[in-house]
């Protein structure tokens, strides 16, 4: 994952919450809906952090597909570590009370 989480030990509950607002939204929206907005609000998110990195626009522009190239290897090999934990524990993730309820 790239995370050492012994330097940030709060990393999983930032992203817990995260989970638990997007499950919140389950309850009303289709879940892929809420993925999208999800998704947007990640990439929209991480657009303003990379804004804040440059110093100018020409920075920014100049810095443009290397920020894309490693946000998008970034999110592949989180994409990658879930997927395999949950082949992993499937029965136990979708299936805790017989039915698949949440992330």
């Amino acid at each position: 994952m790239g995370v050492d989480l012994n330097k940030d030990p709060t990393f999983l509950d930032r992203a817990d919450a995260h989970i638990r607002l997007a499950n919140e939204h389950c309850a009303d929206t289709g879940r892929g809906k809420v993925s999208a907005s999800l998704m947007y609000g990640s990439a929209r998110f991480q657009a303003w952090n990379a804004a804040t990195w440059a110093e100018d626009v020409e920075a920014m522009k100049a810095r443009r597909d290397e920020t894309v190239k490693y946000f998008v290897e970034q999110y592949k090999a989180m994409l990658e570590e879930n997927l395999d934990d949950y082949i992993g524990n499937f029965e136990q993730y979708m299936r805790p009370n017989g039915s698949p309820d949440a992330a």
